[in-house]
């Protein structure tokens, strides 16, 4: 299904913009139409989307060897409403998205680097790997549901 670093990106990409149109209208419902509800389920969907895109967002600036400027402006484009959408298309167009996953060592003196063989390892098992991010993600969200949201509770 994500067969390269660049369907796995977009597809996130799309869905962290599709979660804040939960979010935002959410928020419009529970102001216009007195449903708290919305925010929470809206609210939700987002904030697990949001950590899933940051998530993959690593995953893909490890693997496409991005440098920092790049990592950080995909990382920080979930922040700002929509912004994942032309970050996408930003890296895609400037070929940082191009290429497979890095699944065999080359002559390249990084592939020798314990946090890269560890990479490809879990890249030949990306179901292992997959379960390890969710289990990651879910339990960054459930630690901050419990901590509350910004600001208190209303």
């Amino acid at each position: 299904m994500f067969r390269t670093p660049l369907t796995l990106f977009r597809t996130l990409a799309i869905a962290e913009a599709i979660s804040w149109t939960l979010l935002i209208g959410g928020l419009i419902l529970r102001a216009t139409a007195d449903l708290a509800v919305a925010v929470t389920v809206g609210g939700g969907i987002h904030g697990f989307v949001f950590l899933a895109y940051g998530a993959t967002a690593i995953l893909v600036a490890r693997n496409q060897r991005w440098g920092a400027g790049p990592a950080i402006v995909a990382i920080g484009s979930a922040v700002i409403p929509y912004a994942t959408i032309p970050t996408e298309v930003w890296l895609h167009r400037s070929g940082r998205l191009a290429g497979p996953w890095r699944l065999e060592p080359t002559a390249d003196p990084r592939d020798a680097a314990w946090h890269d063989r560890l990479m490809r390892w879990f890249l030949h098992r990306p179901w292992v790997l997959a379960a390890l991010i969710v289990l990651a993600v879910a339990t960054l969200f459930v630690v901050l549901l419990i901590v509350g949201p910004p600001g208190g509770r209303d």
